[in-house]
């Protein structure tokens, strides 16, 4: 009876273990799924756009055309590069871009060679011309506008809501997060440091002198990265070179396009800083602190490393 009593006690104990062991299977297959479904996008997909327009996509986009450079960065950084026909004269940016057919311009692109790559949406960006995206639709192209306000957190919707379109929500949280880490980095790295005045051009010459004043993003992120404005007390984009020898910076930074280090030299007004004549002179890839794509945080950090070195090293 004993020995009876003991096989129905082992026995019950592996039909237990067996049931668990299945349990606990169907539990993760069940939490695979509930993953995958999250990190899928869902067709046809309704969302509204930038222009507070109801877009509806009705399948997974497999050509796309790109209307802005930060558009198609992040049609790259989401792993959709592949899936682009399209892009505007200005998208420069990974370089094998440059292997796309270009539609021309961002405010005048054209509408017959849009119709010749037949895509499945178009993805315009900031300031697309309304007049424009109405032809387009006229003609049944589907477009959808995507741009945030001028901030990270713009940046990062932006990017999510465009890893919604075209089905790449997961790989658009993973680039946001790594972002977000990112700035918090540069954060560690220059608080409580002393915050040199600089002076971040944005053109000179004939035509005025301009930079990003104090209710620009720009100037959030000189903040951010460590440094002082001197352009703070202005707003929009205009300044003057009398009021930058007047506040005397102690570093200048210029956009490496356009041969504006070697220009600035020369200039005059500007060759008289002594920030100029002291060597405190930087190049920075602009393109990476104008546009509000996946390269934010690392222009972020250019600008902090430029104002801070020694934090970095």
């Amino acid at each position: 009876m004993n020995k009876l009593k003991k096989v129905l006690v082992v026995f019950l104990s592996l039909i237990m273990i067996t049931s668990l062991v299945a349990c606990g299977k169907d539990n993760k297959v069940e939490d695979k799924n509930n993953a995958e479904n999250i990190a899928t996008t869902k067709y046809p997909l309704t969302i509204k756009d930038s222009y507070d327009r109801e877009v509806t996509i009705d399948k997974e986009p497999e050509r796309i055309i790109s209307l802005g450079p930060n558009v198609t960065e992040a049609i790259y950084a989401l792993g959709k590069g592949d899936k682009l026909v399209g892009r505007t004269d200005f998208c420069d940016y990974p370089v094998e871009v440059k292997n796309v057919a270009s539609v021309g311009s961002l405010q005048t692109p054209s509408i017959e060679k849009i119709l010749e790559l037949k895509p499945d949406i178009v993805i315009a960006s900031t300031h697309f011309p309304k007049d424009v995206l109405k032809k387009l639709e006229d003609l049944t192209v589907k477009v959808v506008a995507l741009y945030g306000e001028d901030s990270f957190e713009g940046a990062y919707n932006t990017l999510e809501k465009m890893g919604e379109v075209l089905n790449a929500k997961e790989k658009a949280n993973e680039v946001v997060n790594n972002m977000k880490e990112k700035v918090e980095y540069v954060a560690s790295k220059v608080k409580g440091l002393n915050t040199p005045s600089l002076y971040y051009v944005i053109d000179f010459g004939q035509y005025g002198d301009f930079t990003a004043t104090g209710d620009t993003f720009i100037h959030k992120m000189i903040l951010m990265a460590g440094g002082k404005n001197i352009a703070d007390d202005a707003k929009g984009w205009k300044y003057s070179i009398e009021k930058v020898l007047e506040k005397n910076p102690s570093m200048v930074i210029v956009p490496k396009y356009f041969d504006a280090k070697g220009r600035i030299v020369k200039t005059n007004g500007y060759k008289d800083l002594e920030a100029i004549k002291n060597g405190k002179l930087f190049e920075i890839d602009n393109n990476m602190l104008d546009r509000q794509g996946p390269r934010l945080a690392d222009g972020l950090e250019e600008l902090a490393k430029i104002i801070h070195p020694e934090a970095f090293k």
